[in-house]
Order: C-alpha cells, then structure tokens, then sequence
C-alpha cells in the first residue's frame, strides 16, 4: 500500500485507530509473554529459599545459654 505523506500512513485510510490499537496490544502481549516467566521464577526461587531457611532452623539444635 502506498501513502502520500506519514500522517496517511499513521490514519490508514480512516482504520488507523484499529489499526494501531491491534499493534499495541500485539505488543502488550509479546511483552507480557517476555517479562511473566521472569518474574514466576524469582517468586518460586524466593520461595525455596523461604523454604531451605525455615526448614534449616527448624533442624538446629537447642542453644545452650
């Protein structure tokens, strides 16, 4: 498709909006699918270590004082 000038590039013939919004939430998406397994592990690897800790403590012995 060929356009006169940027601003009927970024309108599209009247469907820019749609256009672009479809653009964006593409991107949205790819970002979240990016971003969402990096966070789940650092929750699940905080939460080993929650774990390793408690259950190291638990195995300690009593202190004398």
């Amino acid at each position: 498709m060929y356009f006169d000038s940027f601003a009927d590039f970024i309108a599209m013939g009247g469907h820019g909006t749609f256009v672009w919004m479809a653009y964006a939430c593409f991107l949205m998406v790819i970002i979240w699918n990016l971003i969402s397994p990096v966070m789940r592990r650092r929750q699940v690897l905080e939460s080993a270590r929650r774990y390793w800790r408690r259950a190291d403590a638990e195995n300690q012995p009593p202190s004398v004082d």
